[in-house]
């Protein structure tokens, strides 16, 4: 197993492999932002490491049990952090969608930790855990999704994607 691994990482062929390695940081005042956890920076598409946040058109539900866009929210949020900011991009690796996966910065704001603290989005904790604490704080304070009910975006993109 262990040559197999070692083979692909020399081929380049390892998600994230050769391709991330030759990224540096980059940054950029010119931001897009597509959802609550992907942006454009500097025309390149980056899906920001260890988040996850509601997908543009999903629904929660707030403290009193009424829906509301929470997808719109987190999307809207986000877009509020890097308004009128540089943001720089480190970039981790890039994934299956050909996306580079980051840690991004408005200024010297953790955008990523940013959106989880805020309660926009969760730790994406399959992939790394280093958001968790953020999360619980965000759960214990009631922050954003956590005020009411939610389905974590990555069901929620299972479960719309068998509806299609």
């Amino acid at each position: 197993m262990r040559s197999i691994v070692i083979g692909l990482l020399i081929s380049g062929l390892w998600v994230g492999g050769a391709e991330a390695k030759d990224l540096a940081a980059w940054s950029s005042a010119k931001v897009k932002v597509i959802d609550g956890d992907s942006i454009v920076v500097g025309g390149k598409e980056v899906r920001m490491e260890g988040i996850d946040a509601p997908e543009y058109h999903q629904n929660c539900f707030n403290a009193k049990g009424e829906a509301y866009a929470c997808g719109v929210e987190a999307y809207e949020y986000l877009r509020k952090q890097v308004k009128g900011k540089k943001v720089r991009c480190e970039p981790i690796e890039i994934d299956r969608y050909k996306r580079v996966v980051a840690v991004c910065f408005a200024n010297d704001t953790n955008l990523n930790a940013q959106m989880v603290k805020s309660g926009h989005a969760v730790a994406y904790d399959r992939y790394d855990d280093t958001y968790v604490p953020l999360e619980k704080e965000a759960m214990q304070n009631k922050r954003g999704i956590w005020q009411g009910k939610f389905m974590r975006p990555e069901f929620w993109r299972l479960l719309n994607k068998r509806r299609k």
